[in-house]
């Protein structure tokens, strides 16, 4: 009868937990005491920030050979991919190892939206290399399999899903010290000169999953403007919606407070914690230079303003999120572009199917968030106005539609395919992309509101078109 009775009580404290009050003084507060410490809690109390060091200037990339000198680096290497390793960034990068003296090998053999077997291949390399320090000149391919590479060099003895999150992998906490990292972004959109995630294509799955640790994170981030002057308009496009995205998702995440379970031990506290007062600031920040800046950036590939300006948004969003985290537009991109049938993207030299991650991310964008503004409407009603909505007169049940109205005049005015109907889905595809969502709970369950397989059916159908 006890246990009953508990049952009841616990039951009840849900049901009031669902209908607590959603105005804006109650809805996402920070100011609840701490409370005690972490044995006996349900729910986290603390959030934690981890960062890259970040040194941001046109030019800045000359310094990379001083930086390896002043580790005391002796056996470099150096990842990129085929087509950047023509370009000036890598060039420029090598010319500064050269004059410091810097003893290097590269690999440029990243692949772009890598996989499990691109990720072995580069690791494989950096084992048989035996390398003091790495150097990542590219996007977040790049830096990521640079991360991936670092990690199980310095960690030899780990199996490939040891490190892998769950449910895929083991999700083990990383214990191994790593070598430095330095990563010079050459677009403006994954932020992942500032995180510890490394995001890859698990083929036997066909979905996309990743590693997330703080120990992965560069040791330090070149952000060098003057790389974005030779990115394409349609790279500039999508890389600026991932940027996007990740603002959006951070600032309209659970809060930190509210995700569960709180871990027993601060190693197993995840980097994406939750929303929480100092990702907000970045990620705000991030999305008042993606709606002053990213139209220009697109569209006047000399617009070093702009450029440089979106540069600085994705590395402040990859502060925001890559301590609070991202939800559904991210969870739900994984399977879009992880089952890729024939979409080739303009502007991408790739010789395989690609729809690249921030196209596959901002395509669910309208419908997700009308999905989430039932959970703090406020912030939703906020992001919208950011972007250029008149808000004034808008009614707080209304924040969903408006953001997505919103959303969808930005995407449209950038000549964003109109939805996944015109990347090669169809309905009929539905069910494979909700399977593909379903194992990316590290993320979907940071949306404010939980979500079943049916809603998720529900925003991929809803995605199809976008205007």
């Amino acid at each position: 009868m006890a246990a009953a009775a508990r049952a009841r009580v616990a039951h009840l404290l849900r049901q009031l937990q669902r209908a607590a009050c959603q105005c804006p003084t109650h809805s996402h507060t920070y100011s609840q005491a701490p409370g005690l410490p972490s044995s006996g809690k349900t729910t986290d109390y603390a959030f934690e920030m981890a960062v890259s060091n970040i040194r941001y200037g046109a030019g800045v990339t000359n310094e990379v050979g001083m930086d390896l000198q002043n580790m005391g680096a002796k056996n470099v290497c150096l990842m990129t991919d085929k087509n950047l390793s023509q370009l000036p960034p890598v060039k420029i990068v090598m010319d500064s190892l050269v004059k410091n003296g810097i003893n290097f090998q590269v690999y440029d053999n990243v692949r772009v939206e890598p996989t499990d077997t691109s990720f072995m291949d580069a690791i494989e390399f950096a084992k048989k290399g035996a390398f003091d320090a790495y150097v990542a000149v590219g996007g977040g391919s790049t830096m990521d399999t640079c991360k991936a590479a670092n990690l199980y060099a310095s960690s030899p003895q780990s199996e490939f899903l040891d490190y892998v999150n769950a449910p895929i992998g083991k999700g083990k906490p990383v214990c191994s010290p790593l070598k430095p990292l330095i990563a010079v972004p050459t677009t403006s959109g994954t932020g992942s000169e500032t995180t510890g995630v490394a995001i890859f294509d698990y083929e036997h799955l066909k979905v996309k999953t990743g590693i997330a640790s703080r120990a992965i994170k560069p040791t330090l981030g070149l952000v060098d403007p003057l790389h974005t002057l030779h990115m394409p308009g349609q790279v500039v496009a999508n890389s600026g919606f991932d940027v996007l995205c990740h603002a959006l998702e951070s600032y309209t995440a659970l809060p930190y407070h509210m995700r569960s379970p709180c871990p027993s031990n601060p190693i197993s506290r995840p980097a994406y914690q939750g929303s929480n007062p100092i990702s907000d600031i970045w990620s705000v920040q991030a999305l008042r230079i993606v709606a002053k800046y990213l139209k220009r950036a697109v569209r006047n590939p000399d617009d070093l303003e702009a450029r440089s300006n979106m540069h600085l948004a994705s590395a402040f969003a990859g502060i925001g999120f890559g301590n609070a985290g991202v939800h559904l537009c991210h969870g739900m991109s994984y399977p879009i572009s992880g089952l890729v049938k024939t979409y080739k993207a303009k502007d991408y030299s790739v010789d395989h199917p690609l729809v690249p991650h921030g196209l596959s991310v901002v395509l669910t964008s309208p419908a997700v968030f009308t999905f989430t503004a039932k959970m703090f409407p406020e912030r939703h009603l906020e992001t919208a106005e950011i972007l250029g909505a008149d808000t004034h007169t808008a009614k707080i049940q209304d924040a969903g539609p408006v953001l997505a109205d919103t959303l969808r005049k930005f995407l449209f005015d950038l000549n964003v395919d109109n939805g996944l109907a015109a990347i090669g889905y169809s309905k009929a595809d539905i069910p494979a992309l909700v399977k593909g969502t379903l194992p990316q709970e590290r993320v979907t369950k940071l949306a404010p509101r939980p979500q079943s397989e049916e809603d998720l059916s529900a925003l991929f159908e809803a995605s199809m078109k976008l205007y």
